[in-house]
């Protein structure tokens, strides 16, 4: 059995691959990123600015950030070819455990490492231990608690 994933934005059109043996056709695309939050405006805010992302939908109950190539973009192109966001949404609860999926950022090709986790951290940031031990790269908690990585800068 193989899965034949349909590559390209006009399904309809698209090139079949092969996956890993399986058939099947699958037209998914990935849509969003959505993160729990107690207050998804600040942290939308957080996160935009940390990715210099604008907030671009704020209501009751969610903020959305996407890049800011994306602003202008909406009813030009096909909706499935707009870069994906961030939803922030409201939660009651807090976060419990560690996050079993996170985001990598990297800094600049030419900008210290250091200095944006420095950055990051003067923003609200905090180190975080997730058993990495020693490695080139920093974990850090955003102000809500969410795990994610400072990489090394890199091309």
């Amino acid at each position: 059995m193989s899965i034949r994933v349909l590559v390209g934005a006009d399904t309809e059109k698209a090139d079949e691959t092969t996956v890993r043996g399986h058939t099947g056709a699958m037209a998914l695309r990935w849509y969003s990123v959505v993160v729990d939050s107690s207050d998804p405006h600040a942290l939308a805010r957080w996160w935009g600015e940390t990715l210099s992302w604008p907030v671009v939908y704020e209501s009751d109950d969610e903020a959305v950030i996407a890049p800011a190539f994306a602003e202008g973009l909406e009813g030009t192109i096909p909706r499935e070819q707009l870069p994906q966001g961030i939803v922030f949404v409201p939660v009651p609860e807090g976060k419990a455990v560690k996050n079993r999926l996170h985001i990598d950022l990297v800094p600049a090709p030419d900008d210290s490492h250091q200095d944006a986790v420095d950055g990051l951290v003067a923003r609200g940031a905090s180190l975080a231990d997730v058993g990495q031990g020693d490695v080139p790269w920093v974990v850090l908690a955003d102000p809500e608690g969410n795990e994610f990585c400072v990489l090394t800068p890199r091309e």
